[in-house]
């Protein structure tokens, strides 16, 4: 059973720095995308970054030049560096890995962790 849970979450002062983390686990082979989403209270989820397994990255316009995602492929890892956090990161963070190599093949659909809580505050 595929399973994805993030770890780095907490409170930050404005311009401070957080490293969120999301481990993919269950047998996993290959995952071809990774996403880092977030939802800010109130609002719709949106799509952070992504990076797919040959390192091609795409983030929000929002976050660019802020924020950077990178993966561990041998650990089906990805990270998400986030520096000069601003009030307005503040959201619960959501990883997502699409395309899963198990051993039974691929599975094309999303899988979801259960999220890391981010709270940009002074």
């Amino acid at each position: 059973q595929v399973q994805l849970a993030e770890s780095g979450g907490g409170l930050v002062q404005p311009g401070g720095s957080l490293r969120l983390s999301c481990a993919a686990s269950g047998g996993i082979f290959s995952i071809n995308v990774m996403r880092w989403y977030r939802q800010a209270p109130g609002k719709q989820r949106e799509l952070v970054a992504a990076m797919t397994e040959d390192g091609v990255t795409n983030y929000a316009a929002s976050v660019k030049g802020r924020f950077t995602i990178s993966r561990d492929n041998a650990k089906n890892t990805v990270y998400l560096q986030m520096n000069s956090l601003k009030p307005e990161d503040t959201a619960v963070y959501y990883c997502n890995g699409y395309g899963v190599l198990v051993a039974t093949g691929w599975r094309y659909h999303d899988y979801w962790g259960q999220g890391t809580e981010v709270t940009v505050s002074s």
